[in-house]
């Protein structure tokens, strides 16, 4: 251990060609993808050159790309098992390519939400695959050369942030050149033919896995039958009902307060530089000082004063202050509160079912999306006292369920950590 820490603080090797690989697609991938994604809401609304659609159905649209991801996560994950990680990748980058492009033309209701729904699905083959490839790559990275796996997964993280926080600036780089949504979407497609590039030439190829007889038979007994499990995913839900409140009650505040969306890239830049600044800071500090369950309530609750202060917004130039809050508290709440919530996944499941139970608390979470994204578009042209109020009830009822769990452990020196 001492040793470790040694070789942590002063240096580490190396990653490996493969683990670059995997790093820098992991950054791609943001990049391509929030260049497009905070600007649908506005391409698809009533107000401007968008195409007219009401705010449910703007919302619906938004639920239905979260839902077709977060909600097949399992799926992506399945087939990663079954088929090895290069043919899922491959064809999730293939079917973003395609979404891209679909969307890029789609003009009606039907084109756009099939658009969304194949754009969302490539994510849920994409992303399990990548992440749980990079997992194994870091283990045999930490074996060869004893450099922890979490620094390597935090370097995975980080590249991750890197392209959340470079894609909405090439959004807003575009549009302000003239571009257009369109334009957006062609180049989160020039991005993802990069990927798909790097990948047919460099990810290996490995043979397949035999077929467990009994791999799905468990998980509503052993999953959905749990108690604490359920109460989990219904507080992670709720969470992740709010942070979805970027995309579509963001938009919209900034519009309201400013009169157009130039400043939204801007916001989004904040929030990720924010993560890439503070995570691992408040990481560390919350997992010696503070219980899970404390986390996930205090998360909670900073999510939920974001929500709060944007009704209390001033008149004239400081019009975006309360956006701007908005994103620095949830972002905030997110940062203290994931970690906590799947820390939590190991000590209420068994640890031979932790990938269903993970790849069940992103499916959940995926449904609540849906209905609450619906939802929350048709408070959009309610008085703004409704809507914030609405918002900020979904984290702190997410809260009082969180009480209900069990503390956690909390350790001095060590850290659970579950990926997706």
């Amino acid at each position: 251990m001492t040793a470790t820490t040694a070789r942590t603080r002063s240096g580490s090797a190396p990653l490996t060609p493969y683990l670059r690989l995997l790093t820098a697609t992991q950054c791609a991938f943001n990049t391509g993808f929030y260049a497009v994604l905070p600007y649908l809401a506005a391409h698809l609304g009533e107000g401007g050159d968008g195409l007219g659609m009401a705010g449910w159905l703007v919302g619906l649209v938004l639920g239905l790309r979260t839902f077709s991801q977060q909600g097949l996560f399992v799926v992506g994950g399945a087939l990663t098992d079954r088929y090895g990680p290069r043919p899922v990748v491959l064809t999730g980058c293939v079917l973003r390519i395609a979404g891209f492009c679909w969307l890029a033309q789609a003009g009606s209701t039907g084109t756009v939400i099939g658009a969304v729904l194949l754009i969302g699905f490539a994510a849920a083959l994409f992303s399990p695959a990548v992440e749980s490839e990079t997992a194994r790559a870091a283990v045999a990275h930490e074996t060869a050369t004893g450099t922890p796996r979490a620094q390597v997964l935090a370097v995975f993280s980080a590249a991750g942030q890197a392209g959340a926080f470079i894609g909405p600036l090439l959004g807003s780089l575009l549009l302000l050149l003239g571009g257009g949504f369109r334009t957006a979407c062609l180049a989160g497609a020039v991005v993802f033919v990069g990927v798909l590039a790097g990948h047919a030439r460099l990810m290996p190829r490995r043979p397949r896995r035999a077929r467990t007889a009994r791999a799905g038979a468990v998980l509503p007994r052993e999953v959905f039958a749990n108690r604490p499990f359920l109460v989990l995913c219904l507080v992670y839900s709720s969470y992740l009902v709010s942070y979805n409140q970027l995309y579509l009650a963001l938009p919209a505040e900034v519009e309201r307060a400013t009169g157009s969306q130039s400043a939204l890239g801007g916001l989004f830049a904040l929030s990720s530089l924010l993560v890439v600044v503070a995570q691992l800071p408040l990481t560390r500090w919350a997992a010696r000082r503070v219980a899970p369950r404390t986390a996930l309530v205090g998360g909670l609750a900073v999510v939920a004063a974001g929500f709060a202060v944007v009704p209390l917004a001033p008149g004239g130039p400081a019009g975006l202050l309360p956006g701007a809050a908005l994103v620095v508290l949830l972002t905030l709440g997110q940062m203290l509160l994931v970690p906590a919530a799947r820390g939590l996944v190991p000590d209420l499941v068994d640890d031979h079912r932790l990938g269903l139970a993970t790849g069940a608390l992103s499916s959940l979470s995926g449904v609540a999306v849906l209905l609450g994204s619906a939802a929350t578009g048709t408070l959009l042209d309610a008085p703004g006292a409704v809507l914030w109020t609405v918002l900020a009830a979904v984290p702190l009822t997410g809260a009082a369920l969180a009480l209900t769990l069990s503390g956690g452990r909390r350790t001095q020196g060590s850290r659970t950590t579950v990926t997706d």
